[in-house]
């Protein structure tokens, strides 16, 4: 199917340009929501004749996500969630979850704005980009942390996964991983089996 953008598409073109997509974007995803026509003469003309229109509430659009992103860019956002010891999430954090956060901080963004190709399994700094038009685009950054005092230290730079980061200076120093396995003894036992 060809069809006619009346807004910029990321990977996919400009404003008034013609593309061929498959038929069930344009028919379910471009033509309902008014980002597209279909590409016939009639349309061609019809749009001519808004292309002014259509770029006057373009230029609105973006100029509301370029204030929205002079105040987003750069910033860190905390986010507590319960993890192991190892900083593996119990769950995870996902776009949902990032667009709820920004809007609970003042922000209007959608999760489809939020550009994440997986959800964040993990605890530490990630991060992010966000669309908030198709030509204005900011990162901002996540700081995930099993509580407020870890996501200090973290964004001080320490890493939280180690054991010291754990258990702090009173740590077992037979718990040490390196007192239970010492790699020559695996060697030595692979050449006695081999």
């Amino acid at each position: 199917m060809e069809v006619i953008l009346l807004e910029r598409i990321s990977r996919l073109g400009q404003m008034g340009d013609v593309v061929k997509v498959k038929d069930g974007f344009g028919r379910n995803f471009l033509l309902p929501q008014g980002k597209a026509l279909r590409a016939n003469e009639a349309n061609k003309k019809k749009f001519e004749g808004q292309r002014a229109q259509l770029e006057a509430r373009n230029l609105e659009r973006r100029s509301e996500a370029q204030k929205i992103a002079d105040k987003l860019d750069g910033k860190t956002f905390i986010v507590v969630r319960s993890a192991g010891e190892t900083g593996q999430l119990y769950g995870s954090v996902s776009t949902r979850d990032i667009a709820e956060l920004l809007t609970a901080e003042g922000f209007t963004v959608a999760r489809n704005q939020v550009e994440l190709n997986q959800p964040i399994k993990s605890i530490g700094l990630t991060n992010i980009a966000i669309a908030l038009h198709a030509e204005v685009e900011v990162t901002i950054t996540l700081n995930i942390a099993r509580s407020a005092e870890e996501a200090e230290r973290q964004a001080k730079g320490e890493t939280l996964t180690s054991a010291e980061a754990i258990y702090g200076d009173d740590i077992n120093e037979n718990a040490r991983p390196d007192a239970f396995f010492d790699p020559r003894e695996a060697e030595d036992g692979e050449d006695a089996e081999g």
